[in-house]
């Protein structure tokens, strides 16, 4: 096993010290059938790497499904032109963790991953898979746990850039949607959530811009004009934009 794999893999199977010895005892037996497997396929031992960790993304253990993921998303990072011979599989795997049932973990290293995947890619060939993952992280923005709340800001915004002509419609509906909570999460307690929302904010305001109807300013709609007050208390840059582009 070279270095990179025993990086991609050390990563994917690290161990906290805080874990129960028999959680531990599961992990190194994964570790040993990982390097097993490696040992005797020595053919493409990148490729070998690639499918452990996407058949262990759909293992009935949360934890294995997490480093997993983890695992992909430093083989992304550290060897992309291998992610992207088998983007549909990886994207496939990605939007199940993205809908995990149990596991915020999962969810969380789901959403990291996918955004240095899109950036790898550049958001093409996405497909049907865009509005998966658009559906979902939408509703991950007003989520209790802070990690989940910054994480689905950034790809949110990372998914306006790459909506392009065919699903351009769909995302201003789910903008329209998540105007709410793009406004609001301005202020987050979190403040890297909040910079994190401001600049979701900007990335999605042309598809703001589409909609004639939406004005701060509306006397006849109380919400929008506190929200339009807000702005111009706490945030009169982004206020500034908003006018300089003709969003407001």
């Amino acid at each position: 096993m070279d270095q990179a794999q025993r990086r991609i893999l050390g990563q994917s199977l690290s161990i906290p010290t805080a874990q129960p010895k028999r959680k531990r005892t599961s992990v190194m037996s994964l570790f040993s059938k990982v390097s097993w497997k490696l040992r005797f396929q020595k053919r493409e031992p990148l490729k070998n790497v690639f499918f452990i960790l996407a058949e262990k993304a759909y293992d009935p253990s949360a934890k294995k499904r997490h480093m997993a993921i983890r695992g992909l998303g430093t083989m992304a990072s550290e060897t992309p032109d291998k992610v992207r011979k088998y983007k549909k599989i990886v994207l496939d795997l990605l939007v199940h963790g993205l809908y995990d049932p149990v596991s915020f973990e999962v969810i969380h290293e789901s959403m990291k991953t996918l955004t240095i995947i899109l950036g790898k890619i550049q958001g093409k060939g996405l497909g049907s898979f865009f509005v998966d993952i658009t559906l979902q992280t939408r509703t991950l923005l007003d989520d209790d746990n802070d990690n989940l709340r910054y994480s689905a800001f950034v790809l949110f915004g990372q998914l306006a850039a790459f909506a392009g002509r065919k699903w351009k419609k769909f995302f201003a509906s789910q903008v329209k949607q998540t105007q709410d909570s793009l406004l609001v999460h301005l202020q987050d307690r979190n403040p890297q959530v909040a910079r994190a929302c401001k600049t979701a904010f900007r990335a999605c305001s042309p598809f703001l811009r589409q909609r004639k109807e939406y004005s701060f300013q509306n006397e006849e709609d109380q919400r929008n004009s506190k929200l339009y007050r807000q702005l111009s208390h706490y945030h009169p840059e982004l206020l500034q934009f908003l006018y300089a582009n003709k969003i407001l």
